[in-house]
């Protein structure tokens, strides 16, 4: 019944308590919250927990949405906080290891990547582990999410050239693998 509204309509049957045009919106939206949870944390119990986390959170600021950008640039503004807090917490819990990746399951975007392909996203993904917080999401969200870097600096808060010096950095820590030397 939802299936051609655009996110605006959503948006607004949501509010107005409809809980299939929620679900229509979560269900058009999970699979890119989930591949950059994933890819900000390496593991794929933490990036359900953390997608979890973040849809709460926009159901709960849903009212707040002032539909002045894209619905989408605004959901994903929400997931990249919560991945951050996210990784400070685990950063600062002794029970979680930095560098652990899950790579038994890659997140994919289309069912015809290669296996090659997917090598390699398990070996980025792995090696992204390695990254500091800050880089880890100018990566995603330069590469992933295909943002300007004026878009990127505005949606981290932070001045433009700041988030061209941290990809530029998470560049030269991954080129230094041989394992991406072909890719990158």
């Amino acid at each position: 019944m939802f299936g051609i509204a655009d996110d605006g309509e959503l948006i607004a049957k949501a509010l107005g308590g409809s809980q299939r045009a929620w679900l229509s919106l979560v269900r058009r939206h999970e699979k890119r919250v989930y591949n950059l949870a994933y890819r900000m944390t390496g593991n794929r119990q933490d990036a359900l927990d953390l997608m979890q986390e973040a849809f709460l959170a926009v159901y709960r600021n849903l009212p707040n949405y002032r539909a002045e950008g894209v619905f989408a640039a605004w959901l994903l503004r929400i997931v990249a906080n919560r991945a951050v807090d996210f990784l400070r917490r685990r950063r600062g819990n002794p029970l979680h290891r930095a560098a652990e990746v899950d790579e038994e399951h890659v997140a994919t975007e289309s069912s015809h990547d290669s296996a090659e392909q997917d090598s390699l996203r398990a070996t980025l993904l792995r090696l992204m582990a390695g990254l500091s917080n800050e880089q880890r999401m100018v990566v995603e969200l330069k590469f992933f999410q295909h943002l300007t870097f004026d878009e990127i600096g505005k949606h981290l808060g932070i001045p433009e050239n700041t988030a061209k010096t941290r990809l530029y950095t998470a560049l030269q820590h991954l080129r230094g693998h041989e394992e991406l030397k072909h890719a990158l």
